[in-house]
């Protein structure tokens, strides 16, 4: 029997369920998943939000293929007042460093939005007084590692707080940190247009 879930990852936890280091993982959060479920992508340990998991082997390949161009869309709180040249940059797509090779991002969509209301994160944001912070909505169509973080740092706004809220029409909506939420087949199949 296949069953999918969604999960509000919180800061610091590793998006695994093996032990590694001190970070928490998803076998702490309070829920008795299946055994042979496992999550589709991932996202940091410093970076927080929505993530999938699954039994249902087909959903890996559908979902991470690049040439299938799945949206993603981040809220990222950046040091710095971003300027529209800077989106303009994001939106065009940039040259990232990916494990050692330049890698050119698709083009993105990025706009400058209000703080979002979300729930406190623990340990919070460090604040400095002299520097202002910024947060932008980014939708990307591809996933490489610490891709966001990367884009923002090249167009000179370092990322501070990073949070997945949206993986195709599957969102985190209402849900809480750490909690998990399990979907139907066919409303997963049918979210995420697979």
């Amino acid at each position: 029997m296949y069953h999918y879930y969604a999960v509000f990852k919180p800061f610091g936890m590793l998006s695994q369920f093996t032990s590694e280091g001190e970070h928490t993982t998803l076998a702490d959060l309070k829920f008795n998943f299946p055994k042979d479920v496992y999550p589709i992508g991932r996202l940091d340990a410093d970076s927080e939000g929505l993530i999938l998991l699954t039994n249902d082997k087909r959903v890996n390949s559908k979902l991470l293929e690049p040439s299938n161009k799945h949206s993603r869309k981040y809220l990222v709180q950046v040091e710095g007042e971003v300027t529209n040249e800077a989106l303009v940059k994001l939106e065009k797509g940039i040259k990232v460093n990916d494990k050692g090779n330049i890698y050119e991002t698709l083009p993105a969509k990025a706009s400058i939005i209000i703080p979002p209301e979300l729930p406190e994160r623990t340990p919070p944001v460090r604040f400095r007084k002299n520097i202002p912070t910024s947060w932008i909505e980014l939708i990307i169509l591809e996933g490489k590692n610490r891709q966001v973080r990367k884009m923002t740092a090249a167009i000179g706004f370092p990322t501070l707080r990073l949070i997945r809220v949206e993986i195709e029409d599957l969102k985190l909506d209402k849900m809480e940190n750490g909690c998990v939420q399990e979907i139907s087949k066919s409303t997963f199949y049918l979210q995420l247009k697979l």
